[in-house]
């Protein structure tokens, strides 16, 4: 062999080594990684193994010629645990890219970060990292830096930015950084094309400098604290695409010249205080979304607007705008959503706006529009809400309007619309709502009515209907609202109306209604109002309606007879213009006669003197009993014109089955906003009664009164915490949260609520007492997801969220299987949709240690108060500790440290109560990581409850005991 030959043979041996050196210690390193992490994804690691031939084999991993790694990218792989960035950047010389964006990692970003000198791209976007993120001056060739959504606080290093000027995308948002103006080192950022700042803590003017970004093409600075006008600079921004400065505090106009912005495709500048006309964006022809609601924006909307061929949504309601609207709006674009509601508009509804057939939602109301309604809406399958009420609009309504078949609400009140409803609305299968109210619809109600089975509101009171009622409206087993007053109805009322067995309001007033009044009514268990007043109705008042707890019932002015009822008497005023009646207890009514006449009389006065000499003792004891029953009586009916009850819910038991029970023996609990009794009626079934005081900082002292009700006999006055939770529950119809059947109320404004009694008390007391030992890990998860739905279907299953605002573990109550309900709504709210889902409070609501961070600095409440405070629950539920704890230290809570023991698996571990079974740790684990996104200090970062359910349910645990004890036998 030569000598070249062997130099050529020993050089390629030796580049052959120091490969396989470098492969070695790249291995080595992502071995490192890996028992560093925890993932509930199956198989993401699986390839990350000791004996592999080649690493760069593994799943993310990439690597160059000579084996080195240059990228690992594990995004979305739900990993957790600590990244050990350290061994990494000190190992991996060649590393160009870092991906762990959308996983669960925890722990602080350490300094070591500068050691990875080569990075191009860092995403640590979407995680649980805590603390400051370190300075990184060293990383000069970054290009691409996400670190969104990850709980990183304190002063962000923005002087290192000044280093780092290749950057191209910059994403720092949803982070609760120190507030700080807009930092000028971003704006020294030529290359930017992407800015996030939203939710980070930025506050004051735009500077004037953001025009040197002229190659942004997303700019976000959302849910800050922004003041001031757009500076007139911006308009530089050529290249951009997307702008988003919502909910902010900017005013002004849009500055001359913003029309050139001719790229943009999404403008969301929603609930500022900008104002002026919009005639700068009749330029804009490549918007998707425009998104400018919630201002004080003025003058018509721009005609170009319906020359745009891309644009699908459009929300412009609560402003002051005025003119027309474009007639070729949406003409041209699969138009997707239009909300131009509570201005001044005027004109036409545009008839081409689902023209291509995508159009869902059509919300233009509270404004001045005319005209009719276009007969094209009346072939737009698509449509689910349809809402044009209080306006000026006339004529009568596509037919084909009627029997959408995805429509959910129709609303066409305050208008003057006029003919039938058609025969078409048998095809509204979805629908949930029709208002109609206060227009001239006319004719009769078609039979085909009774075939919209999702119907839950009927209103068609106000208009000029005839005819009969529709029988067929019995088939409405869902109705809880129907209205027809003041129309031409005549004939019968449909006996059939009693089986809309969720009916809480039937009025009827004012037709010309005849016959007699259905005893059928009497068997609708919610019914709250009920009033047939000023109609021809005739007969007697059936004695069934005696059953109602009704809070108003208005019979007067027909052509009813016979006797009142005996219970129904306390009604007063309801029963008036009816010359026929008779009673024994209305004092303006005629006394009624018994039609026995005196044969009967005569025969008791002889039955009497035949044994008066023989019985006179007896005689002398029947009218003892006698007076007694009559006096017992009178104190009934004294009690029931005393108390007014109001049911929600199918009732065994009268409001003196309840108020007679209201002993100090019965007393069960105290809280903040009401005692609760115990009580046990005649055939065995137990109820929980709440008594609510005047307000949560009453003191209530009991006192030895002598009537037989002491402790209800104090006036307090009635309170906000009743109204509120009366009103919050009267409707509400959910396997998880409390059942109320009914309130009570006095003339001396005591008040009472009936719900039904959970006989295993909350989950505060039985996990944190020696009863824990009945809660294993499967029922904990159960009621961890039973809770949730609960708080869903709060959240998420009305027109507007419910929010509890007293989440907490004493608040969740459980019956005899540990099924939980959500209970105490005595501090609840339901948001109005106008103020975009926030609600202001000056009082802090809630309980100590369920409290979310924000009520130290906001008076905003909304849904998120409420994720945080279950988060909190499910730490409960996770570790068995209470939220305050001496072991936590001072000033702490299990949120802190919860998050203090996420630096490895074994810390993570040692957090899971000792309770649980090994075998269900790893599900416990899981259940903890959904209490750290819920707990997350930015209301932006917690997910919806509607998430966290679906989250839960991915982390239920297996149920195989018995299969494992079985392989174990074997």
């Amino acid at each position: 062999m030569s000598p070249a030959s062997r130099n050529l043979g020993f050089f390629s041996l030796l580049l052959f080594s120091l490969f396989s050196i470098v492969s070695s210690d790249d291995l080595q390193v992502l071995l490192n990684i890996k028992s560093s992490l925890l993932t509930s994804n199956p198989g993401v690691l699986d390839s990350w193994k000791l004996n592999s031939n080649n690493h760069c084999g593994f799943t993310g991993v990439t690597c160059d010629s000579t084996n080195s790694v240059t990228e690992i990218d594990l995004s979305h792989q739900a990993l957790s645990g600590t990244f050990p960035f350290a061994s990494l950047c000190d190992d991996l010389k060649s590393l160009r890219k870092l991906s762990l964006g959308f996983n669960s990692l925890s722990g602080p970003i350490p300094t070591d970060i500068n050691n990875c000198t080569n990075l191009t791209y860092l995403d640590l976007g979407n995680n649980l990292f805590s603390g400051l993120f370190p300075e990184f001056s060293s990383l000069s060739q970054l290009q691409y830096l996400y670190l969104n959504n990850s709980a990183f606080s304190g002063v962000f290093p923005w002087e290192s930015l000044q280093n780092a000027t290749s950057l191209v995308v910059l994403s720092l948002g949803d982070n609760p950084f120190d507030t700080t103006p807009f930092p000028d080192k971003v704006v020294t950022l030529k290359n930017l094309s992407s800015l996030y700042l939203s939710n980070c803590s930025i506050t004051g003017n735009i500077p004037k400098s953001i025009g040197d970004l002229t190659e942004l093409r997303n700019l976000e600075i959302s849910d800050s604290g922004l003041t001031g006008e757009f500076p007139p600079e911006i308009v530089k921004l050529t290249k951009l695409r997307q702008l988003e400065v919502y909910n902010n505090s900017l005013t002004g106009k849009f500055p001359p010249g913003f029309g050139s912005l001719t790229d943009l495709t999404l403008l969301d500048a929603s609930t500022n205080y900008l104002e002026g006309d919009l005639s700068e964006l009749g330029s804009l022809i490549n918007l998707v979304s425009l998104q400018l609601f919630e201002n004080k924006f003025s003058g018509e909307i721009p005609p170009e607007f319906g020359e745009f061929r891309n644009l699908v949504n459009l929300s412009l309601y609560t402003n002051n705008l005025t003119g027309s609207l474009p007639q070729k709006l949406g003409s041209l674009s699969d138009f997707d959503c239009i909300d131009a509601s509570e201005n001044h508009l005027t004109g036409p509804i545009p008839p081409y706006m689902c023209k291509r057939g995508k159009m869902r939602a059509l919300l233009l109301l509270q404004n001045n529009l005319t005209g009719s309604i276009p007969e094209s809406y009346g072939n737009c399958i698509t449509l689910e809400r349809f809402r044009v009420n209080d306006n000026l609009l006339n004529g009568t309504v596509p037919a084909g309007l009627w029997g959408l078949p995805k429509v959910e609400i129709i609303d066409l009140a305050n208008n003057n619309f006029e003919g039938p409803i058609t025969a078409d609305i048998k095809n509204a299968k979805t629908l949930g709502a029709l208002y109609l109210g206060f227009n001239r619809f006319s004719d009769e109600l078609p039979e085909e009515i009774g075939e919209t089975e999702a119907l839950t509101k009927l209103e068609v009171n106000d208009n000029r209907f005839s005819g009969k009622i529709p029988s067929s409206i019995g088939k409405l087993k869902g109705l809880s609202s129907l209205k027809m007053q003041s129309n031409g109805f005549s004939g019968d009322i449909p006996d059939s109306i009693g089986s809309c067995s969720m009916l809480s309001e039937l009025d009827m007033a004012q037709n010309e209604l005849s016959g007699e009044i259905p005893h059928t009514l009497g068997s609708l268990p919610t019914l709250n109002a009920l009033n047939l007043s000023n109609n021809k109705l005739s007969g007697r008042i059936p004695e069934s309606l005696s059953s109602l707890k009704l809070s108003l019932l208005d019979l007067s002015n027909n052509g009813l007879s016979g006797r009142v009822p005996l219970s129904l008497s306390s009604y007063n005023g309801s029963f008036d213009g009816n010359p026929g009646l008779c009673s024994t207890t209305i004092k303006s009514f005629n006394r009624c006669t018994s039609s026995s006449g005196s044969h009967h009389r005569d025969t008791r006065v002889f039955v009497l003197c035949i044994v008066f000499g023989l019985l006179i003792l007896i005689a002398s004891l029947v009218l003892f009993l006698y007076l007694k029953k009559t006096v017992k009586k009178e104190k009934r009916t004294m009690r029931r014109e005393s108390w007014s009850i109001k049911s929600f819910r199918r009732m065994s038991f009268t409001e003196d089955d309840i108020i007679g029970s209201i002993k100090e023996e019965n007393l069960i609990g105290r809280g903040g906003c009401g005692d609760v009794y115990r009580v046990v009626l005649g055939d065995g079934k137990e109820l929980a009664v709440k008594y609510i005081r005047r307000s949560s900082t009453d003191t209530f002292t009991q006192k030895n009164f002598s009537s037989t009700m002491p402790i209800l006999k104090e006036n307090v006055g009635r309170s906000k915490e009743f109204e509120r939770e009366v009103q919050t529950l009267s409707s509400i119809r959910h396997l998880n949260v409390v059942k109320l059947y009914c309130s009570i109320t006095s003339d001396d404004d005591s008040s009472l609520l009936v719900y039904e009694y959970l006989p295993k008390g909350s989950l505060w007391d039985i996990l944190h007492s020696c009863e824990k030992s009945n809660l294993g890990w499967e029922t904990r998860y159960d009621i961890a997801l039973g809770a949730a739905k609960g708080l869903e279907y709060l959240h998420h299953g009305y027109e507007r969220p419910v929010i509890h605002r007293d989440v907490k573990s004493s608040n969740i109550l459980l019956d005899e299987s540990f099924k939980p309900r959500i209970a105490d709504f005595g501090l609840a709210k339901i948001l109005q949709a106008k103020n975009g889902g926030l609600e202001s409070t000056h009082v802090v609501a809630g309980t100590y240690g369920y409290i979310a961070p924000e009520y130290g600095y906001s008076s905003k409440v909304n849904e998120k108060c409420d994720v945080y405070s279950f988060g909190v629950v499910l730490m409960e539920l996770v570790t068995g500790k209470k939220p305050i704890e001496a072991e936590f230290g001072e000033s702490k809570d299990v949120v802190n440290w919860v998050s203090n023991n996420l630096n490895s698996k074994d810390s993570i571990m040692e957090v899971v109560d000792k309770s649980i079974g090994e075998m269900y740790r790893e599900d416990a684990v899981k259940m903890l990581r959904v209490a750290i996104l819920c707990t997350a200090r930015q209301p932006g970062r917690r997910p919806t409850m509607r998430s966290v359910v679906q989250m839960i349910e991915e982390a239920e645990p297996c149920r195989l005991m018995g299969i494992v004890i079985s392989k174990e036998v074997m």
